[in-house]
């Protein structure tokens, strides 16, 4: 009975010890926090964007509004905002996501280099 209290408590204490990360995670960390805000505006800015373009389509389709020519007018003017912002999404991704890659740059080569166990 001793024997097995002791291998629960083992375990136990396992779970409450610290545990040390190894530099592979702590590599892959760092990669998805240089990406994680060029991701996030990337999907926000595209589902806006496609939602703006949506409304100027319903607008100037005549399926909500007075469908009148003024609403039409407006929904061909909110549809190309949509389309634009649509349009130019890939391109301030690509710039963020640069921007984040120059900001850890440096931790993630001096890691990689760790990893693979290069001379500096």
């Amino acid at each position: 009975m001793k024997n097995l209290d002791a291998v629960y408590a083992e375990k136990i204490a396992e779970e409450y010890a610290h545990k040390s990360e190894s530099k592979v995670v702590a590599l892959r960390k760092l990669d998805q926090k240089a990406k994680r805000p060029a991701n996030v505006f990337a999907f926000t800015f595209g589902v806006i964007g496609a939602l703006i373009l949506g409304v100027g389509m319903c607008l100037a389709m005549g399926q909500i509004g007075d469908n009148s020519a003024a609403a039409m007018t407006a929904g061909i003017i909110i549809g190309c905002i949509g389309i634009a912002m649509v349009s130019a999404n890939y391109a301030l991704y690509k710039r963020i996501l640069e921007n984040g890659k120059k900001k850890y740059a440096f931790e993630i080569m001096e890691l990689a280099k760790e990893i693979t166990g290069q001379e500096k």
